[in-house]
């Protein structure tokens, strides 16, 4: 009978089994392509590599090293990740270390990796490589690219486990399973108010500090929020882009229109909790609520009298002009 050479079958590979940890450590890559031999041949295999604390012996030097970490308790990997590149794993491991050592030449930060120096410098120069091939819009990172073509595409790949809304951007769906949780790890330094996306708290705080970074361009009114000078464009343009689906009316502003739909459905979702009365805009409810407290914050300047509510205040002061 001819006389077969052992089998190089790498199927069963227990490196390859164990990746999570083995690809970790880099003499294990190293020897990773040498052939496993089937396990009739592998006890003839010679243990040339000895353990000088307990004698053991091991058929490979990188055996010897993983057997090694058992008397000095010392770990040969951080984490689960696997890479198919051993200089991904070098860059990665930083992570680990705390390893900076690429630096801005025009600010104090470091970074572990030349990729990420590279993408920071770019806030400093403004350049955009990446544009989008269905709209004028460039990004700084390929991966921003990517999440706003999926506004083209309708594509949301991001989904929530817990009641399956779908998202854009993986960061949209971190934020949103906050709502969940009812976590808000961003807190204000200057009060209590805690929130659960750094996107919140920013805005939030421009209440406390009185910035309006965006300006109109067509005035000189500066605004606080982004959304709020949009809709206040909206007032040169005399733009109404939303429309009622029941009705010719259109809006400049979707709120707007929500209030408006109401008039449609009938829906009054605002409800006073000292009698029954429900209204379907929150501003009603609270002119509605003065009529219990007594409350007239509208005084004329002109003599003593107050006002629950400001038409009143407007009527009131025609006497004045008589």
């Amino acid at each position: 009978m001819m006389n077969r050479s052992p089998q190089t079958n790498n199927t069963h590979c227990p490196m390859a089994v164990d990746a999570d940890i083995d690809r970790m450590v880099k003499e294990e890559i190293e020897v990773h392509d040498e052939p496993v031999l089937s396990q009739d041949v592998q006890v003839s295999v010679k243990q040339e590599w000895e353990c000088n604390q307990c004698a053991q012996g091991f058929p490979s030097n990188s055996r010897l090293i993983r057997h090694q970490m058992t008397h000095t308790g010392k770990v040969s990997y951080h984490c689960a990740k696997a890479f198919s590149r051993k200089g991904n794993i070098t860059v990665h491991q930083r992570t680990h270390s705390g390893q900076k050592s690429f630096q801005c030449n025009q600010c104090d930060k470091d970074f572990s990796a030349n990729s990420h120096l590279i993408r920071h410098q770019r806030t400093h120069t403004g350049e955009k490589p990446f544009q989008c091939n269905h709209c004028d819009k460039a990004f700084s990172q390929n991966s921003h690219l990517i999440s706003h073509q999926w506004t083209h595409t309708g594509e949301r790949p991001f989904q929530c486990n817990q009641c399956y809304k779908a998202f854009s951007q993986n960061s949209h769906l971190k934020s949103h399973q906050l709502t969940h949780t009812g976590e808000k790890p961003f807190q204000c330094n200057q009060c209590d108010k805690t929130f659960s996306q750094n996107g919140y708290l920013i805005r939030h705080q421009r209440t406390h500090t009185g910035e309006k970074p965006f300006q109109c361009n067509q005035c000189d009114k500066d605004f606080s929020q982004n959304g709020d000078l949009i809709r206040h464009q909206l007032t040169h343009t005399g733009e109404k882009p939303f429309q009622c689906n029941q009705c010719d009316k259109t809006f400049s502003q979707n709120r707007f229109l929500k209030v408006h739909q109401r008039i449609h459905t009938g829906e009054k979702p605002f409800q006073c909790n000292q009698c029954d009365k429900a209204f379907s805009q929150n501003g009603d409810l609270i002119r509605h609520q003065r009529t219990h407290t007594g409350e007239k914050p509208f005084q004329c300047n002109q003599c003593d009298k107050a006002f629950s509510q400001k038409g009143n205040l407007i009527v009131h002061k025609s006497i004045h002009t008589w």
